[in-house]
């Protein structure tokens, strides 16, 4: 069975709680079991997270949910870039699949809502690379 850790942001709740509940489905349908869940913030603190869940031993892969809406600024751009090079990092040094389960930048909030799924694609890629990687 594959030990998932799951980071879930709580900024945008409206869109990140739907997806963790699609995450949790596809678990139980891929026969996975979440054993590790952390709350952050916002997606932009998911990589520390997703770094300490990397490390367990009882850890095979982490799954990162969050949803970076637009607003007046580029700042969705920022955090959006940020938390992808992050991410990627973690997951190469910790030789640990991290996947970005992350709705965004560039949408509106409806827009972030209507792909709550990918709460469940970010568990499937997880599953997925853990049975890929070696």
């Amino acid at each position: 069975m594959v030990r998932l850790g799951l980071v879930v942001a709580q900024y945008n709740a409206s869109v990140t709680e739907p997806m963790a509940e699609s995450a949790r489905t596809a678990a139980e349908a891929a026969d996975a079991e979440i054993g590790a869940e952390l709350s952050v913030p916002g997606a932009y603190d998911a990589p520390l997270a997703a770094d300490r869940l990397a490390r367990r031993d009882d850890v095979d892969a982490v799954a990162v949910l969050g949803a970076i809406v637009t607003g007046d600024t580029d700042h969705d751009q920022v955090i959006g870039d940020a938390t992808a090079q992050a991410l990627t990092r973690v997951s190469l040094d910790r030789d640990t699949p991290v996947t970005f389960g992350v709705s965004g930048p560039g949408m509106s909030g409806a827009e972030a809502r209507e792909r709550v799924e990918k709460g469940a694609e970010a568990v499937n890629a997880a599953v997925e690379m853990v049975h890929t990687l070696p």
